[in-house]
């Protein structure tokens, strides 16, 4: 919607293509606040701060399609793409000039972290537990273990806590947790949860409901230490072991995907190696905040709007991956110019580190930080400025 909305602002004709019955995303089961420090000024739940873009939405005349799907997406032998949509009016062919990816993440999934046993019911990623719990009204455990310590996962032990249930503990198989620390206090430390780091479950137990899992304690290499293994109890494992980028249209686009991201490479305009085609939001790379989802949506949206098909000039953003987990955008369109807003995750918990922006050797960007932990998000915001250079370096050296 931020797209959408900062696109047509800017005088594009728009059409918002949405898959399920209302706008909103995931906000709509998000009743917990603190949304909207950053873009609002204020602290809001998730559906009033889906609820401020609704509105703001259905002020302008924008096109949108809700229980609609992207079959297909080509490029066009003139200019721009070509899309095939499914929707409730039927089957419905679009041109368009620019396309936005807008798509969000998904969950990883049991298998994909490689648990074994059956597949007994009981087995809920975090998000599925909100949705029953939040917009079902369904409460799906009675006593639950949790798997990773992601922020749903967090927020879901205080959700099932203040709902009778009991949460045994959260397992995360790292040293350090994955989660905001707002939320590993106000959702752990207020209510008593454990928190076991180092440790994860090695196999569920129960063939058509879960019985019990078995956990275990790791070593540096993530392998199980088999004298630590136990079975607790329990009707219910919930999963919150990460998201990935939802990037199955840019891959059918044949669109370059950074490893470290899971999302697509952009340049600073959010636009990705295929021109007209950009990308926002948590199908970029898994953003801590809502609010940078929106602010990076806004930003596509008028890069978009803007588009013209030109020569660009990318020079690369680089950086030490031994210290760095990820940084985007991955290049600068030298020809587009302006500021650069750089998003960066460290690769382990450091304190007393300097992060800089290097062009060619020239300081553009310096800042301080007492402690960097992989599960929050940084970002600095700087302008290249006009001089010529062939390169953007990221670097994180001590200080002090």
């Amino acid at each position: 919607m931020a797209a959408a909305i900062s696109a047509h602002n800017e005088g594009a004709r728009v059409l918002l293509i949405e898959r399920e019955n209302r706008l909103g995303g995931i906000l709509k089961q998000c009743i917990h606040d603190g949304f909207g420090l950053i873009y609002f000024k204020e602290r809001l739940t998730g559906p009033e701060y889906a609820g401020r873009f609704i509105e703001d939405f259905f002020k302008r005349d924008i096109e949108y399609y809700t229980n609609a799907f992207l079959i297909e997406a080509r490029r066009s032998a003139q200019s721009g793409y070509e899309l095939l949509l499914q929707s409730a009016r039927g089957m419905i062919f679009v041109n368009a000039k620019t396309i936005i990816l807008a798509c969000g993440c998904r969950e990883r999934t049991s298998r994909q972290v490689f648990i074994h046993g059956e597949r007994p019911a009981g087995i809920f990623t975090a998000g599925t537990a909100q949705y029953l719990v939040n917009i079902m009204g369904k409460m799906p455990v009675k006593r639950c273990v949790i798997l990773g310590s992601g922020d749903i996962g967090l927020i879901m032990a205080r959700r099932f806590t203040l709902e009778g249930a009991e949460v045994e503990g959260v397992y995360e198989i790292k040293d350090s947790p994955a989660g905001l620390a707002r939320n590993i206090s106000q959702c752990l430390d207020d209510f008593d949860i454990p928190l076991h780091l180092s440790s994860t479950v090695t196999r569920v137990f129960g063939s058509k409901r879960v019985e019990a899992v078995e956990v275990c304690k790791v070593d540096k290499n993530f392998n199980p230490i088999e004298s630590t293994k136990r079975t607790v109890p329990c009707d219910a494992l919930i999963l919150s072991v990460g998201l990935l980028p939802e990037n199955e249209i840019a891959e059918s686009l044949s669109i370059d995907i950074d490893p470290a991201t899971k999302g697509p490479v952009v340049d600073q305009t959010l636009m990705t190696n295929l021109p007209g085609v950009f990308c926002c939001g948590n199908a970029l790379h898994v953003n801590d905040l809502v609010d940078y989802v929106s602010q990076s949506g806004t930003s596509a949206g008028i890069a978009a709007a803007g588009f013209a098909l030109s020569e660009r000039e990318l020079v690369p953003v680089t950086y030490d991956k031994n210290d760095f987990l990820y940084a985007l955008p991955q290049y600068y369109d030298k020809t587009k110019g302006g500021d650069l807003t750089l998003y960066f995750r460290s690769r382990d918990d450091v304190k007393k580190r300097k992060v800089e922006v290097f062009a060619d050797g020239k300081l553009l960007k310096g800042k301080k930080y007492s402690r960097i932990v992989p599960g929050e998000m940084e970002v600095l915001n700087f302008d290249p400025e006009k001089e010529d250079f062939t390169g953007i370096t990221v670097v994180m050296s001590p200080y002090g």
